[in-house]
Order: structure tokens, then sequence, then C-alpha cells
């Protein structure tokens, strides 16, 4: 793990960058004064302070993650595992003239807690938005994934624990982790409302080969387990389906894995989607109210497909085939499940005053 260089004058890009942002954040040494010289510890104390790392940053997701922390004000550390990820941040325009100050890459495999444990030094907290996926399956996603998904959230949260800089962990689950269970609209022992104490089924997931969802219960419960016990604040954020501008082009493959099932979700009331940048700004949000009242699961979605057009909509934005698509039942003739993103809202409601309600006109319905 380290700076990226594959080929010399990346070497020599990613150091000036470096370089760079270190003669911006301590600049005042050069006066020689004991005065500066403080002035310029206070100043770099904070920027640790403000300094986090994230995983899956090239992702559609860690990308807008990314781009809402340096518009909070933070030094962003990106995980990156391949020379891939960093072309990816080329076309994205994050490096180059038109560059974002307060960010940089290191090289870092989720397989591997050493080099975790090294992208991770010197950050206070840790946003995991890296997912994995497979373009060989047939859904983009895999049973094998599934597995290597749970792997890999152990060790990421498990080299947060090691890191003695690392105080807090976003980590970055979805909804798909909470809605799948066995007969829901028709067994009434289980609560028609979906929260944040709502777990799917692994069996479930299992016989209905629901990988997508298995493997993001599995990482997310992987999660909690590694961080039991431990001093690290741990948060789990559940998005929708995530939808934005570009998502097609940008998260195909995820989008098509989590619509696996669709159909049931729809006719439950269950099937949501999430803006990509409230998704982001929920992350941002939620970390910072994590030194007082955050903790736990948070669900996060702002619309809930209820109409047979908007499914229909959603096949035609993602380019798959259009299928009979399910009117949900009358509200008299079956128990409507709901879902319930209170938590969220509450969390945010002290800030309605600030930006956040630019981002969250709509909370839930």
């Amino acid at each position: 793990m380290g700076v990226l260089r594959s080929t010399q004058s990346m070497e020599a890009e990613v150091e000036e960058m470096r370089a760079a942002l270190l003669l911006h954040g301590t600049g005042a040494w050069r006066s020689g004064g004991g005065a500066a010289k403080r002035a310029a510890r206070a100043e770099e104390g904070a920027a640790e302070a403000r300094t986090v790392c994230v995983t899956g940053g090239t992702s559609f997701v860690g990308f807008a993650v990314v781009d809402r922390l340096l518009r909070h004000g933070y030094n962003v550390r990106l995980a990156l595992e391949t020379q891939e990820d960093l072309d990816k941040l080329r076309e994205m325009e994050m490096f180059g003239e038109n560059g974002r100050d307060g960010v940089w890459t290191v090289m870092a495999n989720v397989m591997d807690p050493e080099s975790l444990h090294e992208a991770f030094h010197g950050c206070v907290g840790v946003f995991h938005t890296s997912s994995l996926v497979d373009p060989g399956g047939i859904s983009g996603y895999t049973k094998h994934m599934a597995s290597l998904e749970a792997k890999a959230a152990e060790q990421v949260v498990e080299a947060c624990v090691r890191t003695e800089s690392v105080r807090k962990c976003v980590f970055t689950s979805s909804l798909l982790a909470c809605v799948w269970r066995q007969n829901y609209a028709h067994d009434r022992r289980f609560p028609t409302t979906i929260d944040e104490n709502s777990w799917s089924d692994e069996s479930f997931c299992r016989d209905n080969k629901l990988w997508f969802a298995l493997g993001k219960t599995m990482a997310e419960k992987a999660a909690w387990r590694a961080a039991r016990g431990t001093d690290l604040k741990l948060v789990t954020i559940c998005p929708a389906l995530v939808t934005g501008p570009g998502f097609r082009r940008r998260n195909p493959t995820p989008s098509i894995a989590y619509l696996k099932g669709a159909h049931a979700m729809l006719g439950d009331g269950l099937l949501a989607t999430a803006d990509v940048e409230r998704v982001a700004e929920a992350h941002v949000r939620v970390y910072e109210a994590m030194n007082s009242t955050a903790g736990g699961r948070y669900i996060c979605y702002d619309h809930v497909v209820r109409r047979a057009e908007e499914f229909a909509e959603l096949q035609r934005q993602l380019g798959l085939p259009a299928g009979r698509v399910p009117v949900p039942a009358p509200a008299d003739r079956v128990a409507r499940l709901e879902l319930c993103n209170r938590k969220l809202a509450a969390l945010m409601s002290a800030r309605r005053r600030c930006t956040y309600d630019a981002y969250f006109p709509v909370l839930y319905e």
C-alpha cells in the first residue's frame, strides 16, 4: 500500500499533488517565528481532525460522498485498489487542472488488513462505501460475491479498530438488508412497519437467490460483530435503490442486482429510491452527529414507488426489458407494509433551518 506509482509520471503527479497539499496546510512554518509555528501546529491538528478515508470512492455512491465531504471542508483520502480506479477519477476530473484540494489517494485492498491499516492511519473517520460486483454474474452479483463482501466488511471494521487514530466509521449497507422476510404480507407475527429494527432473513434470500440482498445483510451483520465490544463508533446507512443523474451509466450493475425481486417489493410497498446527493448528505450529517446522538442503523430513501408506471420507467432508465408489472393490491384487501425512516428525519430535523433542507425536501411519507 502507498501512494499510487503505476508509472514514473503517475508517481510524479501524485507526489506533486501531495506536496501542494502539505505546503498549503503548513505554510506558516516558513516564517520561522514561534507564534507562526504554534499556529501551524494548531492548523495541522485541525486538519488531522478533519481527515477521513473513503473506500469505494470511484463508485456512484462513493464519489458523491467524497464530493460532499470536500464541500463540508474535510480532507479526504481515497483508498483505491487498482489503476483502473485512478483512471476513473481522472475521467471524473477529480485530479488535473480542475482537480480538488483536500483529496489524495492511497492503495488499499479490502481483503488485505495491513494495507487497510496503513490507509486509515492518521484518519479520524472511515466511510466504507465500497461494494463488490462481479460483471460475469447474471445480475452482476453472485452468491460467492455475498461471502466476499461479508469478509471485506469484517476486515474494514477490524482495521478501523486496530488503527488508533480512527474513532468513527460510517458503513454503507442497503435497504435490502431490511426488507426480505418470508410471507411478510400475510404473517401477522411480523410488524407491518419496516424500520431500522428490521433485518432481512438470510435463509429466505438464499432460497430465492437474492444474492445482492444476502451480501448486504451478511456484510452489515459482520460489521456490527467486528465493532462489538470495541471503542469504535459505528453507524450503518441503508439506502434504497440509489438513483440520480447518470445512474444508468455509472451504476448499472448494482442497480440491476438491487431490482432482483422488485416485483415483490413493489407489491408490498417496499420498492423505494434515494437520490445519490441525498444519500451522500446523509452520510456526512450522520457522521457529524456521531459525537452526540447518532448511532445504530439509518434507513435512507426519499420516494416509494407505488405505481406500475413508475416501475416501468425505472426499467426503461436501466435499459431492462419491459415485463409484466404487478399492480399493488388495494389497502382494504392486504395489510400494507410501510417503510419508515423517521430516525433519519429526526436526526436531520435539528438542522432544518440549515442547508439540509435543500437536500431533503421529503424524508418519509
